[in-house]
């Protein structure tokens, strides 16, 4: 085998991975921001969080991670879309920010 066959095969199996881990984290994401939805007795629309953001970070042990910001839409009214942000570190939550909304009874 030669270098660029193995330099090839490398960057098939870097690409892979990033993929994989990509949706895996996806998954995790959209859970979380449903659960969030869920535990403020708001509507999760369109039930899928968007990716905005994709930087490298260091996590609590010092390894880098790649740190990803979701967006997603919430309704407290069932007539209006609101904006919630969902940050990621590794496969784990960092912050979940929700823009302000009018709390009904």
């Amino acid at each position: 085998m030669d270098i660029t066959s193995l330099l090839f095969l490398l960057l098939l199996g870097t690409i892979g991975w990033f993929w994989y881990d990509t949706l895996h984290v996806l998954d995790v994401a959209r859970k979380a921001g449903r659960q969030a939805c869920n535990e403020l007795n708001v509507q999760f629309l369109d039930d899928t969080v968007a990716n905005i953001g994709l930087t490298l970070a260091r996590d609590r042990s010092g390894r880098r991670v790649f740190r990803r910001t979701y967006r997603f839409e919430f309704s407290e009214t069932g007539n209006s879309r609101l904006e919630g942000r969902l940050i990621m570190l590794g496969d784990r939550i960092e912050s979940i920010t929700m823009e302000p909304y009018q709390i009904l009874d």
